[in-house]
């Protein structure tokens, strides 16, 4: 048995693996583990606290997946659930459906005994978000921003590409060898209103698959969207290619996005051997990691796969 997570999961991991140990099946795991994150105000990516979209709102997205029956469960843009997976989960095993967005999303979980929480961010967050707006734009501007019909300019100019990524990823495989993976996130800082990056989205932000292992996603959710990043990993092992070089192959085909944005992309993995592996476009990024055989978890480097950094640039 084995829990990997992004180094944000820190907090959750010893939970998560307690939870194998215990006898409990990977996907209790990896729920309990980003739960703890997603009730950390410490960390400004995930849950409460989380960073708010250009008009100072909350906007979580999760998703979950059950690598043995490939059944997944995806919820985004709920506005006062801070335990998004497990609305997320909620969604996989008690609808027919796998995706629930916005209002939706908000009355399921409502209707699944989820509370609504009265505040997700404290004055910190909340200062921040203003005095990032407050550089750009006067006070009056701002508090009319939600009734121009010019929104779209200013997201372009309050974007801030170095809080484009975070988000929590969890992967683990219980003594059955089953494998689920769980992502959840706040989103991108600053977004447009209803912005969806990877997180929820199965296949680009998160995959999990018995037969061949699992991947999940962080960075710049758009680059995951359009090259379908976990999927690929899962679809490289699928293809007979060890784990690094299928996260290695996986990560060399964001160099063939074009377009202006890119930005930075993470992905942690995991085989049906119980291998496992981070991969970063960045240098000196950790994920962690814990075994049932070790009494805490270890943090590891992630491996540096090159990606042209592109912000706001004329690309040909």
């Amino acid at each position: 048995m084995i829990v990997v997570a992004s180094k944000n999961g820190e907090v959750g991991i010893q939970a998560a693996m307690d939870v194998l140990k215990g006898g409990g099946n990977a996907l209790d795991a990896v729920e309990a583990g980003i739960r703890l994150v997603e009730e950390n105000p410490e960390d400004h990516s995930v849950g409460y606290n989380g960073w708010p979209n250009i008009l100072g709102e909350a906007q979580m997205d999760a998703s979950i997946m059950d690598g043995r029956t490939l059944q997944s469960g995806a919820v985004a843009a709920m506005t006062r659930t801070v335990y998004a997976l497990s609305v997320a989960r909620k969604v996989m095993e008690r609808l027919p459906h796998v995706f629930l967005v916005g209002d939706g999303a908000d009355r399921f979980a409502r209707e699944m005994g989820f509370d609504a929480w009265p505040e997700m961010f404290d004055e910190d967050v909340r200062s921040a978000w203003q005095l990032r707006m407050e550089n750009e734009m006067s006070p009056d501007m701002l508090a009319e921003l939600g009734e121009r019909d010019d929104l779209y300019t200013w997201v372009k100019l309050t974007t801030d590409p170095e809080r484009t990524y975070g988000t929590v990823n969890f992967i683990s495989q219980d003594g059955n060898g089953d494998i689920c993976s769980g992502v959840s996130t706040s989103g991108w800082a600053w977004k447009y209103p209803g912005r969806i990056g990877d997180s929820p989205v199965i296949g680009a932000g998160n995959y999990a698959d018995n037969r061949y292992g699992a991947a999940a996603c962080t960075g710049m959710g758009e680059m995951a969207i359009r090259a379908s990043t976990a999927h690929s990993v899962v679809f490289y092992l699928k293809m007979g290619m060890p784990l690094t070089d299928a996260c290695s192959r996986a990560m060399v085909d964001l160099r063939d996005l074009g377009g202006p944005f890119i930005s930075t992309m993470n992905l942690i993995a995991l085989d049906r051997d119980g291998n496992h592996a981070g991969f970063t476009t960045d240098k000196n990024r950790k994920y962690v990691y814990q075994t049932g055989e070790m009494d805490a978890y270890a943090v590891a480097d992630r491996t540096v796969v090159e990606v042209e950094r592109r912000w706001d640039k004329e690309v040909d």
